[in-house]
Order: C-alpha cells, then sequence, then structure tokens
C-alpha cells in the first residue's frame, strides 16, 4: 500500500501513518502472537510469611532527580496527530495524580509544525512529574539534529530526550528511513550537546547488551530495552500494506529479543548511573515485579495502557493503580519492604518434571 503524499512535497503523509499505528494498536492487530516476554518464566519463591505490614511496602524511587510513587513508566505511544490530543492529555494527568513519568511518542510531526496533539500543554498538566521528549535516532541521518533535539526537549520542558531506534519497523515501512550508517556518532554528539540527559530506546525488538553498551559508551543515560513480547512492529507496518506488504512483513514478525532475556543480560553488564527501563509487552504489576527482579529500574507499559487512556483520566489511573497494587501483592509475597529488597528476592528454579513421577 503506497503512503498518501504530503501535498506539494512527495513525501508519505506521516500524519496518515501515525494515526494508522494508533488504530491499527488499540484494535489489538499489532500484537505480537507467536513468541512471548519470557517473564512468564520468572517464578518467584512464596513467603508464606513474610513479616511486613502490606500497607509499609514502600514502591517508591526516582528518576533524573523527581520522586516517583512506583517504578512505572507510561510508554511512549502518541506524537502529534490530532486523534492523539485527547489520548495525551489523559497520560499527563494521570501521571500527575499517581506521580509516575511519563514518554510521549515521536515529536517529529510536531517539530515539523504539522499538529503538535497538545505536547506543547504537557507540562501544565504534569507539573512534578519526569517528561520525556522521543524522536527517532535515525532522523539524525535525514534532516534533524542536535538544536531539533533541543527544540524537542524545550518543547515539553522535558527532563530528558529519548532517541528511538526501529531499523526493522523502517526497513517494512514503505519509504522507510534505512540510513542507520553512522548513527552512534551522532547519537553521541547529541548526548553531549543537549542540557538534559539523553536515553535510547528499542521499539519493540529488543536491545542487546552489546548495543546498550556502545549506547552507554557514546553518552546514553537511560536505555529502554523494549523487548520482543509486546506490540510487534513488522505487523503493524504489515496490517497498514496490500498482500505483498504483509507477505514482505510476516517472518519478522516474531522477530527480537524476548524482553526478560534483554532485561536480564543488559542488567548484567550495566554501568552505574544507566537508567535501565523493561518494556516490551508488561501486563501488569506482576511483570513489573519480574521486570525489577530482572535488574531493571523501571517498568514501561505502552499498549498495555492504551485502551484506558484513550477512555480517559479516570480510566486510566484506575488501570495504573490496578498495576500499583499488584506489584505491591508481589512484593508482599515476597517479603520485599521496598524496590531494594524486591531485587534480591529468590526465584524458583526451572521446574523439571522427569518421566514416571521418577
Amino acid at each position: 500500500m503506497a503512503e498518501r503524499p504530503v501535498a506539494g512535497s512527495g513525501q508519505p503523509d506521516i500524519l496518515t501513518r501515525k494515526s494508522d499505528h494508533l488504530t491499527i494498536i488499540t484494535d489489538g492487530r499489532g500484537r505480537q502472537q507467536s513468541r512471548t516476554t519470557g517473564f512468564e518464566a520468572v517464578h518467584f519463591v512464596h513467603n508464606a510469611l513474610p513479616d511486613l505490614d502490606f500497607a509499609a511496602i514502600d514502591t517508591a524511587t526516582s528518576l533524573f532527580g523527581r520522586r516517583l510513587a512506583a517504578p512505572l513508566l507510561v510508554s511512549a505511544m502518541t506524537g502529534g496527530p490530532p486523534e492523539a490530543q485527547a489520548i495525551n492529555a489523559a497520560i499527563a494527568e494521570a501521571c500527575q495524580a499517581l506521580r509516575l513519568p511519563l514518554a510521549v511518542g515521536s515529536q517529529r510531526i510536531a517539530l515539523e509544525g504539522r499538529g503538535d496533539a497538545g505536547l506543547r500543554g504537557l507540562r501544565r498538566c504534569a507539573p512534578d512529574v519526569p517528561i520525556l521528549a522521543n524522536l527517532g535516532a535515525v532522523q539524525l541521518n535525514c534532516d534533524m539534529g542536535i538544536d531539533d533535539c533541543r527544540r524537542a526537549v524545550d518543547m515539553l520542558q522535558a527532563d530528558a530526550l529519548i532517541l528511538h531506534l526501529n531499523p526493522l519497523q523502517e526497513a517494512i515501512q514503505p519509504a522507510g528511513d534505512r540510513n542507520f550508517a553512522g548513527l552512534l556518532d551522532r547519537i553521541a554528539a547529541v548526548c553531549s550537546a543537549l542540557p538534559v540527559p539523553v536515553g535510547v530506546k528499542e521499539v519493540g525488538a529488543g536491545l542487546s547488551a552489546q548495543t546498550g553498551l556502545r549506547l552507554i559508551e557514546a553518552g546514553a543515560r537511560l536505555i529502554d530495552v523494549a523487548g520482543l513480547g509486546g506490540t510487534s512492529w513488522a505487523r503493524v507496518e504489515g496490517e497498514r500494506g496490500d498482500q505483498a506488504l504483509r507477505d514482505l512483513a510476516a517472518p519478522f514478525a516474531d522477530w527480537g529479543i524476548p524482553t526478560a532475556q534483554a532485561v536480564a543480560d543488559m542488567a548484567a553488564a550495566l554501568q552505574p548511573g544507566v537508567t535501565l527501563v523493561a518494556s516490551g509487552g508488561v501486563r501488569d504489576g506482576l511483570d513489573v515485579a519480574r521486570a525489577i527482579r530482572l535488574g531493571a529500574d523501571l517498568a514501561g507499559q505502552a499498549a498495555g495502557a492504551l485502551p484506558a487512556a484513550c477512555a480517559g483520566v479516570e480510566a486510566l489511573c484506575a488501570h495504573l493503580e490496578q498495576v500499583i497494587a499488584q506489584l505491591r501483592i508481589a512484593m508482599f509475597c515476597t517479603g520485599s519492604a521496598d524496590l531494594a529488597a524486591l531485587r534480591q528476592a529468590p526465584l524458583l528454579p526451572p521446574l523439571e518434571i522427569k518421566p514416571g513421577g521418577a
């Protein structure tokens, strides 16, 4: 399916594409189906005598100098299409109410002056919580530079800028931006020039520890593995096209590093002072607990929170409160008074069932 061009430019209509993405994900047509996050293989040892007062369990943490009520990030979902304005506002208001950080989707549309979907007003809605700006890293090889990165941060009065990496999506997307050559040096230049921390994330295929370490050496202060098991952008792009595009995308629907594996590998190699985020198929508070136990500082949820965000502030608050309540239950039943204790909670070894009960 060819994309509709922007009038007078000959370029694909990014507004149409972003609107299609929202529709496909909201409809559930972009979910990973054949492989999982790997979190289901992580089992805590149940503590039947936790010696804790449930009410005293502390889920608090911090990000970029701001105190958070829980290690839960409402991750990047929406950038600049018009229908995203209400979603962005609901996310900001819910995160302010619950003291949680939020990350916006790509700000490319807003920087190009084709609509900001209320992005410029988010800091008024969320004055006290971290807001993470977002641009596609590959745009640094196209028509955007350090000044655009500064503009993205200033637009939100953001605490950090996240550059997202999406080679699989760009390779499948008609007219995708596929020149990733020399991109690490450009990311390093942004890290050096910006007055706020710079983070890097994948979008659903995972970041390996090797790649993560290269990014940290380049100056990244946050790594979001965004692994396999949630939204498949190969499927999303395939859903936007004709049968030929769906056939092109089909073998890559399960491509990537499962989120749990990516988190564990990255945590083992992590350097001090770098925030590790586990996103990609985080379903509930138990997955948040598993992510923290594997070494993440925060867990991010995007598609899992999108239906509630579309329904408004009250629905999103209720959803996020349930996720946090599930995290607290996992902490209670592992005898973990705080997140530091949860990181040391014992895990069951893999279950081995021998034939014949031997």
